[in-house]
């Protein structure tokens, strides 16, 4: 019979723990940064998280809270099923209009997570592009996004990080139809993929172009300059700038009709929830208006307290040596401060780094406290490795 199962799953985490990767996630109780991490054990502490990707704090916006109870009052916790089954309530269908206007497209169509969104994304362009069909790849592209490449039946070619000339070379040896996916501000090193000069390239070799802007709560803008003559699929998640839960891709009528026939994280999942539609959608609401744009300068004005001339909210600061990184998370987390390592898988070997993440909801204490816990590390901030 060989090998048993339980023999072989325990040789695969006995190797994860000796390549020194072994991981498990903690216990945060927290409403916004302040918390206390490890609550349900013995050594519990009060700690401010840099880790998270709630922007703009709208998690914890009246607006949004209210909209979410008002939701599970009417609908329920539960969509029921897929939306083409029986799934779809109105808030989704609101949502997605209300998405649309925001990307500035004809339509957009909701997927329960923004990992979803790009399977389904690149998994239906491929299937329309036919066997032919090239997915082009930026080599620090999200988890989800080198996923669904793989998911997408389609032959994947990665160019070099944020490299137009490479690109270009590559889409001019492309025989068939070609997708080019890329970022828009990268989820380790939070610096921002040159979208003009990705669109060109995509506009002279007729590829169509996928921009993932779940980190994209600064910029960059996809002006008429990226979208006009392309086929331009916007895919976005409302769990970080919008402080809720989901995905969407947002593009022409055509293409999210594509997306509800064959996507299948679409089909074959069940819809995202009427509160965290309702949510999504309140925090919308938010963010297009005054109270919006203050949060924005405010989470500005942090990355300018901490990195003068960063472009985005996230923070590298890379150390190499997975140990010493780890080292530097507990200093800070002995003087308050949770900021996680982040180490390979996750990064490439030789980059692990403390990922810091600036909200809006951050205080100017809370800020210009780290940035001195940081220089006692002697850390660069904002130096990434792309």
């Amino acid at each position: 019979m060989g090998v048993s199962w339980d023999e072989l799953i325990g040789r695969r985490l006995e190797r994860v723990v000796g390549e020194g990767q072994w991981r498990s996630p903690r216990c945060f109780d927290a409403r916004g940064p302040e918390g206390i991490l490890d609550a349900e054990g013995p050594d519990g502490r009060a700690v401010v998280s840099f880790a998270s990707n709630d922007y703009l704090g709208l998690s914890r916006h009246p607006a949004v809270v209210a909209a979410a109870h008002r939701a599970l009052d009417r609908w329920g916790a539960g969509s029921g099923a897929s939306r083409l089954v029986t799934g779809s309530r109105p808030v989704h269908h609101e949502l997605e209009r209300a998405l649309a206007e925001h990307a500035g497209t004809a339509a957009a169509v909701c997927f329960p997570t923004g990992f979803a969104a790009n399977l389904g994304v690149l998994g239906a362009l491929a299937a329309a592009g036919g066997p032919g069909a090239r997915v082009l790849s930026d080599e620090l592209n999200h988890a989800s996004i080198v996923d669904g490449c793989r998911l997408s039946r389609a032959e994947v070619v990665v160019y070099r990080h944020g490299d137009v000339e490479h690109l270009d070379g590559l889409l001019a040896s492309s025989a068939g139809p070609a997708v080019v996916v890329t970022d828009t501000v990268f989820s380790m090193d939070g610096d921002v993929a040159p979208l003009a000069g990705i669109a060109d390239a995509c506009r002279r070799h007729r590829a169509a172009l996928v921009l993932d802007e779940a980190h994209a709560v600064l910029g960059p803008a996809v002006g008429p300059e990226v979208t006009d003559d392309l086929v331009v699929v916007r895919v976005g998640t409302m769990s970080k700038t919008l402080g809720s839960l989901g995905g969407f891709a947002a593009g022409s009528a055509a293409v999210t009709d594509l997306l509800v026939n064959v996507a299948r994280p679409y089909i074959f999942t069940t819809a995202l929830s009427p509160a965290d539609a309702a949510a999504a959608l309140a925090a919308l609401g938010v963010l297009h208006s005054g109270e919006g744009n203050a949060l924005r300068r405010r989470l500005a004005g942090h990355v300018a307290r901490l990195a003068p001339g960063h472009p985005t909210p996230i923070l590298p600061v890379v150390m190499g040596d997975e140990q010493v990184a780890l080292g530097a998370s507990a200093t800070l987390l002995e003087q308050g401060f949770w900021v996680p390592a982040i180490r390979p898988p996750t990064v490439p070997p030789g980059t692990s780094r403390l990922r810091v993440t600036l909200s809006a909801a951050h205080t100017d204490r809370q800020v210009s406290a780290l940035a001195a816990a940081l220089r006692t590390l002697g850390a660069t901030v904002g130096a990434g490795a792309g």
